[in-house]
């Protein structure tokens, strides 16, 4: 990938894609472990993309960020739905895989990730997309996905800002990821009270409604089918879930219904 040109001082850098990963708890590992944990991660992700036939970061100038217990890395925006679908999907496999084999003397993996893109300057990294990109990771929303995805046997919790969702999953170059298997949220990070965007959140083997008891900065159903058609919208809802009556005019049983909506209060007074 050509590294983008920036000629004038106000001129518009060209647009990246940008994919942050974090190792869950880096800190708490011992000093003499860490170099070993962080080189299986980096295995790990270059094998992932490569499976994914996505070009690695490292191979032109500035593509490649180290953040210590993480990496920002840049890829073309032609790029861009891959970064999710396959990539998230098959990143959580190779994390799975990894636990099955991990000697107990190792420290388990897990990563959270966001997926941003917008115009970026090169190759000193400023602008805002690379700042957005990092407080989606922090956000936390991320943060609690992470928890759910512990509770479902995943390793990978990961944040996609609404553009990113809009531009891949909402358009439909996704084969494999649903507006189903997402969940929309308003990102904020503790320590940055200006901060504040509407992102979906995703837990590989996960739907948005099952993330959703985790989350406490989920949008409300209303907010989020109005954010699809106007993304801007969503940021000035949100809101916890909220019930709703529902009518069925034929026969259904309780354990569809059940399904789809998860969580169902039966009426059977006028039965």
């Amino acid at each position: 990938m050509d590294a983008p040109l920036h000629a004038e001082p106000l001129d518009v850098p060209a647009e990246l894609a940008l994919v942050a990963i974090d190792m869950e708890k880096y800190s708490q590992i011992p000093e003499a472990k860490m170099a070993a944990a962080r080189c299986d991660v980096d295995d790990i992700v270059a094998n992932v993309l490569a499976e994914c036939r996505l070009p690695a970061p490292q191979d032109f100038p500035g593509g490649y960020k180290d953040n210590g217990d993480g990496a920002i890395l840049l890829f073309p925006p032609s790029v861009l739905a891959r970064l999710v679908d396959p990539l998230l999907g098959r990143l959580n496999a190779a994390l799975v895989r990894y636990e099955q084999q991990r000697l107990a003397s190792s420290p388990v993996l897990r990563l959270r990730t966001s997926v941003h893109i917008g115009p970026l300057s090169l190759p000193d990294h400023r602008g805002n997309a690379i700042n957005d990109t990092t407080r989606l990771l922090d956000s936390q929303a991320t943060r609690q996905a992470l928890s759910a995805a512990k509770d479902s046997s995943a390793f990978l919790a990961a944040a996609l800002s609404e553009i990113v969702y809009q531009r891949t999953v909402h358009a439909g170059r996704t084969p494999d990821l649903g507006p189903h298997h997402f969940l929309e949220v308003i990102a904020r990070v503790s320590d940055k009270p200006g901060f504040e965007q509407p992102c979906r959140i995703h837990v590989p083997g996960l739907t948005g409604p099952a993330v959703r008891p985790y989350v406490t900065d989920a949008a409300s159903s209303t907010a989020a089918s109005s954010s699809t058609a106007q993304p801007s919208n969503a940021s000035a809802t949100p809101a916890a879930s909220s019930g709703g009556t529902f009518q069925f005019h034929g026969r259904v049983s309780d354990a569809t219904i059940a399904n789809s909506i998860e969580t169902l209060r039966i009426d059977r007074r006028q039965r």
